[in-house]
């Protein structure tokens, strides 16, 4: 029987998701539910292609996956029909008929992600699963111009996480700007690829240089030497969300 190469336009909040892939232990995934979602409706085993590997708690507002089906309901339709059987923090936006070659993670031009920092004196009640409460003074301007070193093709190795399981840790940042309003403040970094944990990896070197702990310039050597215990800490999962992948 002909198959649809089927793409899914995913949003989910991640706070109770073990991340998006599987896990052996049987935790509760993103992947585990819309799995379960499609076998209910459709009577098929899916095998999910995902744009992006996301951790555990960490949300999505345009995650991309894509997975090759035998079933007749027009596309139109399955949207509704999977989302009647989700659970209320994954939904899908979307449901589009895709080349039978098309592969959401190889085929993705770029991906932008978004970091949400609240400088409150107390965490606010509404945003804490959404940001990662940080009640300092920040020197904005430096954290910026550390920023900037980071734009353009670099190895990333020191800020990649251990367990990164890749050919090469080149990547390109398109950008990476940091807005302030009020006492929140906005990281979006846009790139060809990210490594395990590099975004949060940099939000926390960032965040260094914010309290002036850390000289901008210091962006440089870590990039030149790769070494991971030179940079920040890992910023907390909560304030991240993937935002787009582009094809």
């Amino acid at each position: 029987m002909e198959q649809v190469n089927v793409k899914l336009t995913l949003a989910y909040e991640g706070t109770d998701f073990s991340g998006y892939q599987r896990q052996a232990q049987g935790e509760r995934t993103v992947q585990g539910e819309l799995e379960k979602a499609i076998v209910s409706l459709t009577e098929e085993e899916p095998k999910l292609i995902a744009a992006g590997r996301t951790d555990a708690g960490v949300h999505a507002k345009g995650q991309v996956v894509n997975f090759m089906t035998a079933s007749r309901i027009p596309l139109p339709r399955w949207a509704a029909a999977l989302n009647s059987r989700l659970p209320s923090d994954l939904i899908v936006e979307q449901a589009q008929a895709v080349p039978a070659a098309f592969h959401a993670r190889y085929d993705a031009k770029a991906k932008t992600y978004q970091y949400l920092v609240s400088r409150r004196r107390w965490p606010d009640v509404f945003l804490r699963r959404f940001c990662c409460h940080y009640p300092y003074q920040l020197a904005v301007e430096k954290m910026q111009a550390g920023a900037a070193f980071l734009v353009g093709e670099h190895d990333f190795k020191g800020f990649a996480a251990a367990g990164s399981a890749v050919a090469t840790t080149v990547r390109r940042l398109y950008r990476v700007d940091i807005s302030e309003q009020d006492e929140e403040l906005s990281f979006i970094l846009a790139g060809n690829g990210f490594l395990y944990k590099m975004v949060r990896n940099i939000v926390g070197t960032l965040l260094l240089i914010g309290e002036e702990k850390m000289a901008p310039e210091m962006i440089t050597e870590i990039l030149a030497t790769g070494q991971r215990e030179k940079a920040g800490p890992t910023a907390p999962p909560q304030g991240l969300t993937l935002m787009t992948v582009e094809y």
